[in-house]
């Protein structure tokens, strides 16, 4: 059986390219379900990079949960800042139904085993609690950089510390043993409004293309592995995306993965030189 991933053009508007691409993979009904709560890991680093979801795709992901009974938007701290300043980004998406959530500062956990390390986890992270894993697309990083997916990279910052570098040098069995601990995402939403590419540098926005599109789906290995074909990457390139195809938590083999939408063919992206 093949993974489902939907590529749409946002140029009609984030929530109508959302809701296309939810239809194309089959809806989430199961998920948008009165009993459920739902936990989007939504990714910002550093603010002043600015290589984080736009507001208006963020919009469209909470109205896509509009039947459940409470939406987090969850972060932890990291060593810009504490996530609860961070998440001000989206604060116009708040509501008394759509709440800013601080992983680190949550007092309920669940143990979880990463690379040997045995950590403390939020509980919304894990099931019965609906989780999403949403960030921009970073298209390439920086010469010399190992390749990461943006969907599995995000997952980085379910730690719950500021020390999050200590898992750097074995960041792609780390990410899976991270998807692993929590039981798996039930979506995972890739922002390509812009994609982001070059070497992080503090303090200053990232270079960025405009490519408005979204990238959906339910499986989070076979998103990213779309999002780095759309650069020319081949996804089994990417350490993170081969540790998961290792342990069987995803699919990175794109003639196994049915895009739906788009083309692969004919959305290609070329980041500048």
């Amino acid at each position: 059986m093949s993974s489902k991933v939907a590529l749409v053009r946002t140029t009609e508007g984030h929530q109508k390219a959302l809701e296309e691409a939810l239809k194309l993979i089959g809806g989430i009904d199961d998920l948008n379900a009165k009993d459920r709560n739902v936990t989007v890991k939504i990714g910002i680093y550093d603010p002043r990079g600015l290589n984080c979801p736009s507001l208006e795709t963020t919009k469209a992901v909470v109205e896509a949960f509009n039947r459940v009974k409470k939406i987090f938007l969850a972060e932890s701290d990291n060593q810009m800042q504490v996530a609860s300043k961070r998440l001000q980004m989206w604060r116009d998406v708040f509501t008394d139904r759509i709440l800013p959530f601080s992983l680190t500062e949550d007092k309920d956990v669940r143990d979880a085993t990463i690379i040997g390390e045995k950590l403390f986890l939020s509980h919304v992270l894990f099931k019965p609690y609906v989780r999403v894993s949403f960030h921009a697309f970073r298209g390439l990083r920086g010469a010399g950089e190992l390749l990461y997916g943006s969907i599995l990279k995000n997952l980085l910052g379910i730690i719950p510390d500021i020390k999050k570098e200590r898992f750097h040098d074995k960041l792609g069995v780390a990410l899976i043993d991270m998807i692993a601990a929590i039981g798996g995402l039930e979506l995972a939403v890739l922002d390509a409004t812009y994609t982001y590419y070059g070497k992080y540098e503090e303090g200053k926005p990232f270079k960025k293309i405009k490519t408005d599109l979204l990238i959906v789906g339910r499986d989070a290995v076979a998103v990213d592995a779309v999002g780095f074909a759309l650069v020319g990457v081949k996804p089994l390139d990417a350490p993170s995306l081969a540790e998961a195809t290792k342990r069987g938590l995803g699919c990175a083999d794109l003639s196994k993965i049915e895009v739906l939408g788009e083309s692969l063919k004919n959305v290609k992206i070329r980041i500048p030189e």
